[in-house]
């Protein structure tokens, strides 16, 4: 189990997802923060306090691919959790090449959610 002092911010604009994870981090452990737009979240200060990203993929506005472009870009190293509804494997790769640690399909269980924060915050 990571340090409760581990904040995961979660980005989605499904208000159900942005009210039931953080009670399944809070269960082991992780302390959250949620946003539901990528523009929000980019405006927020929690960025600098962000240790893992939970990040949907389709958003309206600024999607999660677009958003984890524009970390890349600001040099703004928070690993990313992706969660989508979709079934691209084209995109999961993309994703995962450009440095996200897991790309979970909605609904994921919990333990698949925990094991990726897991090792994304290993990686900080």
């Amino acid at each position: 189990m990571m340090n409760p002092r581990s904040l995961v911010s979660i980005v989605d604009d499904d208000e159900s997802v942005r009210e039931s994870l953080p009670d399944l981090l809070k269960e082991f452990g992780f302390a959250s923060q949620t946003f539901s737009s990528a523009e929000e979240f980019l405006a927020s200060d929690g960025i600098a306090r962000t240790q893992c990203l939970i990040l949907d993929v389709a958003m309206p506005g600024m999607c999660g691919p677009e958003l984890q472009e524009e970390l890349n870009r600001r040099k703004i190293k928070i690993p990313i959790v992706f969660i989508t509804g979709q079934r691209d494997e084209t995109l999961w790769s993309r994703l995962i090449e450009q440095g996200a640690i897991a790309c979970l399909i909605k609904p994921f269980s919990d333990a698949a959610m925990v094991d990726a924060l897991n090792s994304a915050l290993q990686l900080k």
